[in-house]
């Protein structure tokens, strides 16, 4: 059975760490784990699972939960049973709300882990775990890494996720696409599936129907040119050389530097472009030469691998090429047989190498995402199958793997954990229930510290193009380490409104206001020139290089850009500084970036009064942003027109169920898509939280009466929620799985709903700096922090 561990030392002694691993999520496989229940059990979960493929494409994490049993069963809360929950048509009451609270935070607590964070899937996408077989397959340390347990649940995963049709979508909810098909078909011919069973025929049909693998996209000519089942002359050229430019803007080449790319962008092309400057292909055995004649119609020899250079199935075209980069190719693709072994080329090689060594240093070889983890351990093989680089990658690949009732799965990250934390801290405060959530708030609160990246990256920092990172928090564990502005803004606002809540003796002392200073100072830094916070890093070049975009299934990958997400969470995260903290050295210049930003946030609203969300299922999403940075800044429905057109917005999409329920059709069309089906817990607490942030209950209330009554219909008995279509989006095109939402945001929602409409409290007017919980004030958090008991109140147990 397979058993998840948190923070556990799984991969010997070249695994390193920063805090004991903490937020490290692996699963193991122990064969005597479980009692033949619990065994029984999962099985059942994987047979629903697989009968109801069509359906729910999303697996609802049942593994973890079903390892959380005894702890489930003991909790002390459950919401009420069925027949007693609010009608349809009926104002939910303020003890029926706690009731509801009570029974979803017994639950959710039971999911924590020891060191505090919350688990869960972060999968989705469809072509990492293919990328890993690969690369583990051409280093020849395929089933050493890979116990037959695993590459069991990985053929499980990938059938459960075969489209009617026979092919693979670009993600688990998406169409069939080659890149999704092409690669799994690969995948599953690498872990020994026959290419004659009945699913692999039918990926092979849709994959010979369109012409072929030569159709695929470029990342996934990358991966087929490794496996050596495809022409490296079939690539469109990734010249190691782009890496020797100068990068000085004064020189002009400079803004065309990839130092000056998007993190994620340049650190997948940067071991991208090593491979392919030295042609790493894999050895040919018998299995890779069979799969090179099974992807295409026609002879292999026979291929003209110039023309498919350009060739892409028109199910994969996202992101089309402008004429610019068929030239740009072209003369690169000449300027090949020049470079290719040069003196040039091998100079540039030990610069790429560099990068990639630091990378890998720096994130304890876990590497900012999996596609360039793997590329890197692939490009570490290559330099040198023997090092103790490469050696030391391979504990980490478990960093990325997730096990749940639809199989084995590489996630989009080596998790959401930070992120997550730091969520549920801010929902647990804003419920007001503290004596309910006090032990799950201080295992969060431990753990949100020791997550703080507390030292700088090596230096020098400019020569790697890394941004600051002392006293920001990163997106999953201490040891990735990369900073990012939201996850920064949300773990600082987490730890100031557990610091805000007066009870160190119930969830452990009060980060530093030095620590708090270093968050504030790297908070600051992610201004861009419009005034909008980027993610990783500041803006470096010029928004017109997209045209330069060479993946043609993503959209906006190519300079970190200003994001109504991001510059909402740096907002209330500054101002709740501003306020418990009034007078410091910052002032001024928080001030004068507030002002910044408010501006961009106005300025990126849509004529509808929406805000489009670039990282979540998506104009509910975005709008909860932009309408919360707004209500941190003093406006509501009521005195403002952009806080009344974007809450007119969202109750314009309001179902008759109650809820709201977006498609991630939104997302790659940016047009509001309705879900079909039943409403969406989290999309419904997303709108509710943006109508409470800006006031709309003053007006009507009605709205959200009946979102909370269907909030607490969907609740499972347990006290959890079902989990639905995916929420979590990245590059406009590709979903992926945030697993805590169904739990975080509905909890979040109610809570909200029961002090502020319910319990009737009202907008702070309180003195700016009152410590959360004194007259006026109430608790310190990404909304509620504005808001106070009616009349002076008292202040708060």
């Amino acid at each position: 059975m397979w058993r998840f561990l948190s923070a556990a030392d799984v991969g010997g002694p070249l695994l390193t760490s920063l805090n004991g691993n903490q937020g490290r999520q692996t699963w193991v496989w122990d064969a005597a784990a479980g009692t033949p229940e619990q065994r029984s059990a999962a099985d059942a979960a994987r047979a629903a699972f697989t009968a109801n493929r069509h359906v729910q494409r999303h697996s609802g994490d049942e593994l973890l939960r079903l390892q959380a049993a005894e702890r489930v069963a003991a909790k002390a809360h459950a919401p009420p049973p069925a027949g007693q929950r609010v009608a349809e048509g009926e104002v939910p009451t303020a003890p029926a709300v706690e009731a509801h609270l009570k029974g979803a935070l017994a639950f959710y607590e039971c999911l924590q882990a020891d060191d505090g964070h919350f688990p869960g899937d972060y999968g989705g996408p469809m072509f990492l775990m293919p990328g890993l077989v690969i690369a583990l397959y051409t280093c020849g340390v395929l089933g050493d890494v890979l116990r037959p347990e695993a590459q069991a649940e990985m053929v499980r995963y990938l059938y459960n996720h075969q489209n009617p049709d026979g092919g693979f979508g670009l993600h688990i909810e998406g169409t069939s696409t080659m890149f999704g098909t092409a690669l799994s078909y690969v995948t599953l011919r690498l872990l020994g599936e026959d290419a004659e069973r009945a699913e692999v025929v039918a990926a092979r049909k849709w994959i010979h129907a369109r012409g072929g693998a030569t159709h695929i996209t470029s990342w996934g000519k990358f991966w087929l040119s490794v496996l050596g089942v495809y022409s490296w002359d079939g690539q469109n050229p990734l010249s190691p050389e782009m890496w020797l430019l100068p990068y000085s803007a004064a020189t002009g080449v400079g803004w065309l530097h990839p130092g000056r790319f998007w993190c994620h962008c340049r650190m997948v092309y940067l071991p991208m472009s090593y491979v392919y400057g030295v042609r790493g292909t894999c050895k040919e055995t018998p299995l890779t030469a069979a799969i090179r004649g099974e992807l295409y119609p026609v002879p292999y020899g026979s291929i003209d691998w110039n023309a498919a250079r350009s060739q892409i199935a028109k199910e994969d075209l996202y992101y089309p090429h402008p004429l610019v980069q068929d030239v740009l190719w072209w003369a690169l693709y000449k300027a090949e047989a020049v470079l290719l072994g040069s003196r040039l080329r091998r100079w540039a090689l030990k610069e790429v190498m560099a990068h990639v060594h630091y990378e890998d240093a720096n994130t304890r070889y876990i590497d900012i995402g999996p596609v360039n983890k793997v590329i890197n351990m692939l490009a570490c093989w290559l330099e040198d199958p023997n090092s103790d680089a490469f050696k030391r990658h391979l504990p980490r690949v478990y960093d990325y793997l997730w096990v749940a009732e639809d199989g084995m799965k590489m996630q989009g990250y080596n998790g959401s954990q930070l992120w997550d934390t730091s969520f549920a801290a801010q929902a647990m405060l804003d419920c007001g229930l503290p004596d309910v959530a006090g032990a799950a708030l201080a295992k969060a609160h431990a753990y949100i510290e020791a997550s703080q990246v507390v030292t700088e990256a090596e230096a020098p920092l400019g020569k790697f193009y890394r941004h600051i990172s002392k006293g920001a928090w990163p997106f999953s564990t201490r040891d990735h380490g990369w900073p990012i502005s939201d996850c920064t803004s949300e773990g600082f606002k987490a730890a100031l409104g557990l610091a805000a809540l007066g009870r160190p003796g119930v969830v452990g002392p009060a980060i530093s206001v030095e620590r708090l200073g270093e968050a504030v100072r790297v908070i600051l830094s992610y201004q861009n020139s419009d005034g909008g916070m980027a993610t990783y890093e500041n803006t470096r070049s010029f928004h017109w290089l997209e045209v330069l975009n060479p993946a043609e299934t993503f959209g906006d990958i190519i300079v970190d850009y200003s994001y109504v997400e991001c510059t909402s969470a740096c907002v209330t995260a500054l101002t709740a500084f501003q306020r418990l903290h009034p007078g410091t050295s910052w002032a001024p210049k928080i001030a004068a970036a507030l002002d910044r930003a408010e501006a961009f946030v106005r300025r990126v609203q849509r004529p509808d009064g929406s805000w489009y969300g670039s990282w979540g299922v998506c104009f509910t999403y975005g709008t909860w942003f932009g309408v919360t940075a707004l209500a941190a800044r003093g406006h509501s429905a009521g005195s403002d027109p952009a806080v009344r057109r974007a809450c007119e917005f969202l109750v314009s999409k309001q179902r008759l169920d109650g809820g709201w329920g977006e498609s991630y059709l939104s997302c790659q069309d940016k047009v509001y898509s309705q879900l079909e089906g039943d409403s969406h817990v989290v999309n419904t607490a997303w709108a509710m939280m943006a109508l409470l942030a800006g006031g709309y209950h003053a007006a009507d209330a009605k709205p959200l009466h009946r979102a909370a009554a269907y909030l607490m219909r969907a609740q499972c008995d347990s006290g959890d929620w079902p989990q639905q279509h995916i929420s979590g989006v990245f590059n406009r095109n590709c979903m992926i799985t945030y697993a805590n939402y169904r739990n975080i945001f509905p909890i979040w929602a109610l809570g909200l709903y029961r002090r502020l409409v319910l319990l009737g409290e009202a907008r702070d007017s309180g003195p700016a700096g009152a410590p959360a919980g004194a007259p006026g004030r109430a608790w310190l958090c990404a909304v509620s922090d504005f808001y106070a008991p009616a009349g002076a109140g008292a202040p708060r147990e």
